[in-house]
This record gives C-alpha cells, sequence and structure tokens, in this order.
C-alpha cells in the first residue's frame, strides 16, 4: 500500500517541484531525438561533469606516460567525431590503477584504467572499450541517472518533513557509484550498440566490440572465484554482462547492426602496434602507492617495509594501510601523519592530537626497536565498536605511522594483539635487493619461440600465484590456449 501512495504522489511532485523552479524540463536525446526526462541543460551537464573530474583524480592517480595519454587521446578524438555528440569537448584520461575498469562522466570526460590496458590486445580492442563509454556520454546515460536521483531526492525531502525520516547523502557516492559501475543491461547494451558504430565509422572492425567483451568477461570469471578465494571484492569492468558473449544473442545483434555504417572493406586492428604502445605498462600495485608482494608491503617513496601477519589481506587505499585475517575477526589500519616541525614535539603529543586518548593510555617504546616508537592499549571506538585497541606509533623520516588494531570480539584481543605488535615492530628501510621489488612489475614484450609455452613463461614469472592463468589471460588465450612461433606475446616482468 504505501508503494502504491508513493507511486501516485510521484508525478505530482515533480510537477510541483518543477512549477517552483526545481527541474529544468526536458530535453532532446541526441541519439535517438526523441524527448528525454532530464532536468539540466547541456552546460550544466558539462558543469557536472567537470566537478566530478576532480572528485575522481582525487582518488586516483594520473598514469605518468605523456605518451601512452596522448594515444588514448587520439583515438578517443576520432571516435568522438564520429559520435552524436562531436561539439563536445572529450577528455579521456588513462588512470594509474590495477582495477580493470572504464567508466564516463557526463558532458565527456572518460576515464580508463592502465589495469584494463594490460587485458586488451588490439588498438581495436581499446577503441571498443572508449567507443562504449562515448556511447554513455551521447545517450546522456549519466545524465538520466542523475535527474532520475534528483528526483528521488526532491521526493525524498517532501516526504522526510512529513514523517521525520531523513535520508542525505553526498552526491557523489550516489551519482559516482553509477558512473564507476554501471547503469544495467539496457544501458549497457545501447552503449554497446552505439560504440559498434562509432567503431565502424572510423574504421575499426565493430567485431572488435564482441572481442573485447569475451576477453573481458574471461578476466572477470576468473577474477571473480580469485577474489573469493581471497576474500576481497573482486575488481571487474562494468560493461559485461552475465553471459558469455558468444551465447548473447542480444549483443550480437546490436553489435551486427552496426555493418551498415562501416566505411572500409578491411577494418584496423593494430593488435602489434597497440602491444607496443603498453610495452613497460605497470601491472598489480603501483610503485607510488605500495607495493604488495605476498605478506610484505614495499613503499619506493617512503623508502619502507612492513610485513604482515601470515595469510592476512592487504588493501592499499590513499588514506590508509588495512590489513585482516582470512575471517575477518580483527581489522589493522594504518596511517601516516606528517610529524610536527617543532623538533621537541613528541610521538605522544602527536598521538594525543590526532587521537583522542584518554588519560589511562600509557605508551612504552616497542620492545627491541631502534626507532623511536611508543605503543599501549585502549579502549576506543572502531569499525567493531567500542573495542580494547592496540595504538602504535613510530617516528621513520619525516613522518609518523600510525598503528591501530582492534577484533571483533573483545575474547579474541589477546590472541591477535602479537600480530598487531609484530607488524608495527617490522617497519624499517628498504634493503637493496628490496627496492628492486617496490618498483613493482611491468608488461614487456616478447616474441614467442617454437615450443614456448604459457606454463614455462609462469615458472619464470615474478607474478606470485596464477601465473599461468593470468598470462593467458593478458594474452587472449585463456582457458588453455598457447602462444605460436614468432608472436608478439604480453609477459610480466
Amino acid at each position: 500500500m504505501r508503494t502504491r501512495i508513493f507511486r501516485s504522489l510521484l508525478p505530482s511532485l515533480l510537477l510541483t517541484a518543477s512549477a517552483g523552479g526545481f527541474i529544468s524540463g526536458c530535453a532532446t536525446n541526441p541519439v535517438t531525438g526523441t524527448p528525454d526526462l532530464v532536468f539540466m541543460t547541456e552546460a550544466k551537464e558539462i558543469e557536472l561533469g567537470n566537478s566530478y573530474d576532480s572528485k575522481v583524480k582525487k582518488q586516483y592517480s594520473v598514469y605518468p606516460n605523456p605518451a601512452l595519454q596522448a594515444y588514448v587521446q587520439g583515438i578517443g578524438e576520432k571516435l568522438a567525431a564520429q559520435s552524436h555528440r562531436p561539439h563536445l569537448k572529450y577528455h579521456f584520461t588513462v588512470l594509474d590503477s590495477p582495477e580493470v575498469n572504464a567508466f564516463a562522466l557526463p558532458g565527456g570526460h572518460i576515464y580508463i584504467t592502465r589495469g584494463i590496458l594490460a587485458y586488451i590486445n588490439s588498438e581495436a580492442d581499446l577503441a571498443a572499450v572508449l567507443g562504449h563509454e562515448i556511447g554513455h556520454v551521447t545517450a546522456r546515460h549519466g545524465v538520466r541517472q542523475h535527474s532520475a536521483a534528483t528526483a528521488t531526492g526532491v521526493v525524498g525531502a517532501i516526504l522526510g518533513a512529513a514523517t521525520g525520516i531523513q535520508g542525505t547523502q553526498d552526491l557523489f557516492n550516489v551519482f559516482g557509484s553509477a558512473f564507476l559501475s554501471g547503469y544495467g543491461r539496457e544501458h549497457e547494451l545501447e552503449s554497446d550498440r552505439l560504440g559498434a558504430q562509432y567503431l565502424a565509422r572510423t574504421g575499426y572492425d565493430p567485431q572488435a566490440m564482441i572481442e573485447v567483451v569475451g576477453i573481458l568477461k574471461n578476466q572477470e570469471e576468473f577474477e571473480k572465484k580469485r577474489a573469493e578465494a581471497e576474500k576481497r571484492p573482486a575488481r571487474i569492468y562494468h560493461g559485461v554482462f552475465a553471459s558469455h558473449p558468444s551465447a548473447d544473442k542480444r549483443l550480437q545483434e546490436v553489435v551486427a547492426e552496426a555493418d551498415k555504417f562501416k566505411t572500409v572493406s578491411a577494418p584496423s586492428i593494430k593488435r602489434e602496434e597497440y602491444f607496443k604502445r603498453i610495452d613497460k605498462l605497470a601491472f598489480g600495485d603501483g610503485a607510488r602507492e605500495g607495493i604488495r608482494h605476498g605478506r610484505i608491503f614495499y613503499h619506493r617513496d617512503l623508502d619502507l617495509t612492513l610485513t604482515f601477519p601470515e595469510g592476512w589481506h592487504i588493501e592499499n587505499s590513499p588514506d590508509a594501510i588495512a590489513s585482516w585475517p582470512p575471517q575477518k575477526e580483527a581489522l589493522m589500519l594504518i596511517k601516516k601523519r606528517a610529524m610536527p616541525a617543532d623538533s621537541t614535539a613528541s610521538l605522544d603529543s602527536l598521538l594525543k592530537s590526532q587521537v583522542k586518548l584518554s588519560a589511562k593510555y600509557e605508551g612504552k617504546p616497542i620492545p627491541e626497536m631502534k626507532l623511536t616508537s611508543v605503543t599501549g592499549t585502549e579502549r576506543m571506538s572502531g569499525p567493531f565498536g567500542r573495542r580494547e585497541t592496540r595504538v602504535s606509533a613510530i617516528h621513520y623520516g619525516p613522518n609518523a605511522y600510525l598503528f591501530f588494531g582492534a577484533t571483533k570480539e573483545d575474547s579474541t584481543f589477546t590472541r591477535f594483539d602479537p600480530d598487531f605488535l609484530a607488524t608495527a615492530s617490522s617497519l624499517r628501510s628498504l634493503k637493496p635487493a628490496e627496492k628492486i621489488l617496490a618498483e613493482g612489475q611491468r608488461v614487456r614484450l616478447v616474441r614467442a619461440r617454437p615450443g614456448d609455452t604459457f606454463a614455462s613463461f609462469a615458472k619464470k614469472s615474478p607474478l606470485t600465484e596464477y601465473s599461468e592463468s593470468i598470462l593467458r589471460l593478458i594474452n587472449g588465450k585463456f582457458p588453455d590456449g598457447e602462444p605460436a612461433a614468432g608472436e608478439l606475446i604480453k609477459l610480466i616482468e
């Protein structure tokens, strides 16, 4: 009953909001030419995209390779020139992230991660991913998502005033999740259709859309199994459906429609040219953020290493390093803070300024540690509620590193506390051999020789796990393909 009332109120509330000046009315969809229920002008759309662009670049770094950035921008601009909105100023950015993803913001900002670049296998594949994202922009999917959420927000504000139930959220959290993770099957399928058209008009084979979806579907299936085993979220591209493209008739149909837009008899693929563009591409964790190698974390620029408990998952983010055991009974957080310029400042005073410690906290030096340190326990609020927490701080270089360790149940704190303390006490500078590991892994190109197999390459690979499967995936040979003699292939060094 409540749902029916809500639905009956929605049209009148929207009309009321429109009359009050909150909503700017319908616009013509650039793709279909029919009226579109969206609530912003194109100028506002561009303004919105520019605003979100700054947020994206705070979360993700731009990959520091100007030549690769220019290459991607050039391909994107060719595709956009053949799109339904060629007048927009498009910005194509490669992000320094190992995630396998690409996404678009309203108004023409399109992002592709270096993580996805390692898995695709030709310039046509790259064009297919960019064309798909351009399709989101030209069909104004982001604007429609924004308009729908805005309308719901208007209704929510009115209902909240009447019922006393409030539910505000940051706009980027609401809309950003759609921009980064997709818009639903119909919009994704429409973007595949549009992307295939733009490929055909630009001289690429529209079937590259099918090929790249197949590559990414294989990566998705492998990644989901790996993530489940490692008890972490899977890193997958949003533009892939539940079924494999070989069995997805609707996807095959919308891509086949683009054949009528072909401009050349021999469409461009450019496999080897693309491979050479991504030679030495960073793979996996980036050196600027830190490298996870098994249970050890290396950071090149901070010149430090940490050793975590055996079997614990390590998650690195811009704000902190988090680590937890397989059953998630405990959590450890590590944060970096600049030491005050005042040479008389102590770790105790820094802790008190950063953390609400009680007078009962008694910090003592970490046993057998040469660096200046302090550690103790404190009952404080955290992800598990108010729990006993190991609080440690270490002065290293110009920074202090703060360590917090807590358990889901108070009864298990004694069992995990030695792990919290051991991780903090492991902080030290990099040894010469470790500085190489701290540079991270990169894509390397080789010509396959007769008799070469991915199993033989895997034995020499620095990949610690799943090396044979990963090598097949990044070369489009998954699950059991082998390199042909003379074929240019990607390895990880």
